[in-house]
């Protein structure tokens, strides 16, 4: 299902500079053409700036539809289109790679993926993931490292996918519980408060492929 005519639509652009890449703006779909979608020049929503665009910029854009559905695709931008007021030219991606998630509603799947860990102490480890998705990750430990409900920790998680290729996802998360396991180990279990949409579509996206691997086994 792709965004229709006079639908909003709400994009991240990647960029080197986090503070970029985290910036929402909101658009509006002006056009539908058989290959690209035409958008209206992006406002960022927390400043009301214009956000201007350049040909080859890559953006996480999502759409909502019924029932808070969050629809999620990747795109870069084709080039631009003058009109009474200046279009943005996007590509319109296979409709198979759009993935849909529920508002406050993202789904969890059990995953052992690397993931780095600084403290607010600058303690740092490298430990192993429990379950990861769009809303949080766990991660399991020899040490709980002191950790309690509402520690902000600052992680980097390795996705890989099965084309083969690999992400590197920064993201601020808070400790929701921890939890000493019987084997002796702790599972510290935590969700995002500060991730790119950028950044979780990648998670989004490995979640939906493993989840895919599950179902097929």
């Amino acid at each position: 299902m792709f965004p229709k005519v006079n639908d909003f639509v709400y994009l991240q652009v990647a960029s080197a500079d986090k503070d970029e890449t985290n910036k929402e703006c909101k658009s509006r779909i002006a056009d539908v053409e058989e290959e690209s979608f035409l958008i209206e020049v992006p406002i960022e929503t927390v400043s009301g700036r214009i956000k201007r665009l350049h040909g080859g910029d890559e953006l996480s854009l999502y759409f909502l539809t019924e029932g808070g559905i969050k629809n999620y695709f990747n795109t870069y931008v084709l080039g631009f289109v003058s009109d009474v007021v200046q279009l943005i030219r996007i590509h319109k991606p296979p409709v198979e790679s759009i993935t849909k998630i529920q508002r406050r509603d993202f789904l969890r799947v059990i995953a052992e993926l690397e993931i780095a860990v600084k403290l607010k102490d600058n303690t740092r480890f490298v430990t192993y993931t429990d379950d990861v998705g769009g809303g949080g990750v766990s991660f399991l430990s020899d040490d709980n490292y002191n950790l309690t409900s509402g520690d902000v920790l600052e992680c980097w998680l390795l996705v890989p996918y099965k084309n083969g290729s690999i992400e590197h996802v920064p993201f601020e998360a808070e400790v929701v519980r921890t939890k000493k396991l019987e084997s002796g180990r702790w599972i510290t279990m935590t969700k995002f408060l500060n991730i790119s949409n950028l950044e979780r579509q990648k998670l989004i996206r490995f979640s939906f492929e493993r989840q895919f691997d599950f179902k097929n086994r």
